[in-house]
């Protein structure tokens, strides 16, 4: 047997490491009121997108996740060990939640030197110091944190949140208020994390910032998992379903007549001032309507998707 195949024979044999981040049937409720409501998944190393809707329950579930809240049900797991209580497990987290949980009279520098003492370093200057640079606030870090902008409030939580390098960083809501600049930063700087090796989750209601961030995404809607998994296939799922248009033009029922028979339109309905239409393809369809348009010799007003709101597009994904 060579070295190769006794190597390959020994791992084959061994337990697969414990998720970094595991969520078993999990729910949350406060009195009648459920937050979350029965979710589980397990995820790895890489960046994981926790998208959903204002009042989701994406903000009870990342507290869940970092041992803030006991789940009501259900349990959750980081390396194969329960985070509730476990003071050791804490040592291994960085949070960074959405309310503005900073000192306005400390400054940005004592404000994260302060975390690094409280994580016990053996160098906490050292440590607030690197943390402050990756967050590029090195030039505002002696000043006070009640006149920073919500940017700058953003950086400076997150810069507390990985001074002690953990191995899980768990972020809700992080690029709210950040300038395009503050962005693009913030957003090299999670993938280089991930790329080390770290398991960051980070919420949004923005597709967009989902889509340019994270290889994996959570679908969360009304406390519920409504898609999971890779992100382009979820996408594929929120583009390849049903959309309704509202048109005002020139003339309605003559464009009416002229769309039905276009590949891009399953159903088309005349009201009193405007024309519903309802085609399975999104893109297709605004290709399609002004070249339809013009064919028919008729101007259109107005082109507008009615139901294109992420509410709208969660609701689908909980009903497939």
């Amino acid at each position: 047997m060579t070295a190769t195949t006794e190597r390959e024979t020994a791992t084959a044999g061994a337990p697969a490491p414990a998720p970094a981040i595991e969520a078993v049937s999990v729910s949350r409720w406060y009195g009648n009121v459920v937050a979350v409501n029965d979710v589980s998944f397990a995820l790895g190393p890489g960046i994981t997108g926790l998208l959903g809707p204002n009042g989701a329950g994406k903000s009870t579930l990342l507290h869940m996740l970092a041992g803030f809240l006991a789940p009501s049900a259900g349990s959750v797991r980081m390396f194969g060990e329960t985070i509730w209580k476990n003071e050791a497990l804490y040592r291994r987290i960085g949070l960074v939640p959405e309310r503005e949980a900073i000192y306005p009279f400390l400054t940005g520098y004592e404000f994260v030197l302060l975390s690094a003492r409280l994580h016990k370093l053996p160098d906490p200057e050292a440590a607030a110091a690197r943390a402050i640079r990756i967050v590029d606030m090195g030039s505002a870090q002696d000043r006070a944190a009640a006149g920073y902008s919500k940017g700058m409030k953003q950086r400076i939580k997150i810069a507390a949140a990985i001074v002690h390098d953990p191995e899980v960083l768990l972020l809700d809501e992080p690029f709210n208020g950040a300038d395009p600049r503050q962005r693009l930063h913030m957003m090299d700087m999670l993938r280089e994390m991930a790329a080390a090796g770290r398991t960051i989750v980070f919420s949004s209601h923005i597709l967009e910032e989902v889509e340019r961030l994270a290889e994996n995404v959570l679908v969360v809607v009304s406390g519920r998992l409504a898609a999971s998994g890779d992100f382009r296939q979820i996408r594929k799922l929120m583009t390849d379903r049903p959309h309704t248009f509202t048109i005002r033009s020139s003339d309605d029922r003559r464009l009416a007549s002229a769309l039905v028979s276009d590949t891009a339109v399953f159903g088309v309905e005349l009201g009193s001032d405007r024309l519903t239409v309802r085609a399975a393809d999104f893109a297709a369809f605004a290709h399609a309507v002004a070249k339809v348009a013009r064919g028919a010799g008729v101007s259109l007003f107005e082109v507008l998707p009615t139901d294109e709101s992420l509410e709208s597009v969660f609701s689908y994904l909980v009903k497939r």
